[in-house]
């Protein structure tokens, strides 16, 4: 049996590998695709641009690996079956079943390095990449000027503001046609440039902005001496923006992680505090009733509480500063039990939307901290579920893999986003919406497997027109079950 299960083994080893290649290359395309339009015009390094795809490999790994493993066995098992393969074992004694036990071992194995890829690589990798999306994101973007309309354009001290306007602008020289730059910085004055053409320039640091312009006009006014208006005529003039820049500055966005951007540790650590608020939440809204209801009771003679205290605030600090100040049932509130009411229910709305920002947080970290376990375990799902289809219908061919595996994965998907969904916003527990489709799939694998073994000849069946045909009485199942214990009965 060793040497069936290394032929097994190295059988699905090559189909796997380039399954994975395949889907990980459409999906990082799609995924930068996405992303080149705040990548492209901002004048980046290739090294930058390299980094950028770099870092999106292994999000992209983490979602293409599970879908190769089921491509592989799709593949592998239809191929095996095709050449009667899987007939010489069951005539020479091998159940199907004992096929699948080196796979699920494999599976087994690759889930675990994917659980410690998604613990350890994938944070880290998410939030480089994040943080270097913020940085390029805050990159000036003085390359982006747009023709015939008014580009702000930003400078290193945050207080130096120019507005340009260009009728044309040619990017390959930096040329400018038609040029109004409108001056803001000094609040006290009014300065309009002129220009007929320009030239934009950076320094060696690429750090500030230089403009000539040509053959022009300066309009200035003043806010001291609003009568008067100063105009004066150029032929050349150079204009310096400091700090406006073409260059990368990372490190902008410090430390802050999200929940992508967490460990297991971390998105723990996340849940426990933000159920330990959620307690405090609880316990403080208690307090609130439990001392408003006493008050509504007592009135004046109410005892003194948080409550207290912040309704009598206003009262006791309208007193003067050398009087003391009397305590909660000294003073009664102004508007007695009409302000007690307002308070209390202002109070309550608050501890309410507390409770509701630190609840959807805590199931966005418990939902992420699912998906890191969920995602794995569907390689040994998708072995389960892939070989009893491909066994079944080995004329597909490549069609059939293709198709199914369309199809697995888009409702596989479609059922982790929507459950996703649903967790965030509090309907469905966070664990359940992420095993779900887990559990779908592996019934339909139990099921898949159970007929399988009970076939006493071949279980290669036809091509499409089987495969279209078992689809169609999927539905009349339970209907025919029923109709045989019916008959049953009256027998």
């Amino acid at each position: 049996m060793r040497i069936l299960t290394r032929y097994l083994l190295k059988a699905h080893l090559g189909p796997f590998l380039f399954a994975l290649t395949v889907l990980t290359g459409l999906l990082l395309v799609n995924t930068v695709a996405r992303r080149f339009e705040s990548l492209a015009g901002k004048g980046l390094p290739a090294s930058v641009i390299a980094e950028v795809f770099v870092l999106s490999i292994p999000h992209v790994v983490a979602l293409s690996l599970p879908m190769a493993v089921l491509v592989a066995v799709l593949y592998t098992f239809s191929v095996l079956a095709a050449d009667n393969e899987i007939t010489a074992l069951k005539a020479s004694g091998v159940n199907l079943i004992r096929l699948l036990v080196p796979l699920t071992v494999a599976g087994i194995v690759l889930a675990a390095v994917m659980v410690w890829f998604n613990d350890r690589v994938l944070p880290e990798s998410n939030h480089r990449l994040a943080n270097l999306l913020v940085d390029i994101g805050r990159k000036s973007p003085t390359l982006e000027l747009r023709e015939q309309s008014i580009n702000e354009i930003q400078t290193g001290d945050l207080r130096t503001r120019y507005f340009l306007q260009a009728a044309t602008i040619e990017p390959a020289t930096n040329r400018l046609r038609d040029v109004v730059i409108y001056d803001l910085s000094d609040p006290t004055r009014s300065r309009t440039i002129y220009a007929d053409s320009g030239r934009m320039a950076f320094n060696q640091d690429r750090t500030d902005l230089f403009l000539t312009l040509y053959d022009g006009v300066v309009h200035e006014v003043r806010e001291s001496e609003p009568g008067s208006f100063q105009r004066l005529f150029y032929d050349r003039q150079r204009i310096r923006l400091e700090g406006v820049g073409n260059r990368l500055e990372e490190g902008l966005r410090g430390d802050y992680r999200s929940d992508r951007e967490m460990s297991l540790g971390m998105l723990r650590d996340e849940v426990e505090r933000r159920r330990a608020e959620l307690a405090e939440v609880r316990e403080q809204a208690r307090s609130l009733v439990g001392e408003a209801v006493r008050r509504a009771l007592a009135g004046p003679a109410a005892p003194d509480g948080p409550l207290s205290e912040s309704m009598n605030a206003p009262a006791a600090a309208a007193l003067p500063a050398y009087l003391p100040r009397p305590s909660a049932s000294q003073v009664e509130p102004a508007g007695g039990r009409d302000e007690l009411t307002r308070r209390v229910a202002f109070e309550l709305q608050s501890l309410g939307s507390r409770h509701q920002v630190l609840a959807s947080q805590m199931n966005e970290y418990s939902i992420e901290y699912h998906k890191k376990f969920s995602i794995p375990f569907a390689c040994i799902v998708f072995i389960l579920v892939g070989a009893p289809i491909s066994v079944r219908y080995p004329r597909g061919g490549v069609g059939m893999v293709i198709a199914v595996s369309l199809t697995v994965f888009t409702i596989y998907y479609m059922c982790l986003i929507g459950g996703e969904s649903l967790g965030d916003k509090g309907l469905a527990s966070p664990a359940w919406v992420m095993w779900a489709p887990n559990v779908l799939f592996l019934l339909l694998a139990f099921w898949g497997l159970a007929r399988i073994s009970r076939e006493a000849a071949t279980a290669a069946g036809g091509g499409w027109e089987d495969l279209f045909q078992s689809l169609r009485a999927l539905p009349m199942l339970p209907v025919r079950a029923l109709t045989r214990k019916r008959r049953a009965g009256r027998r």
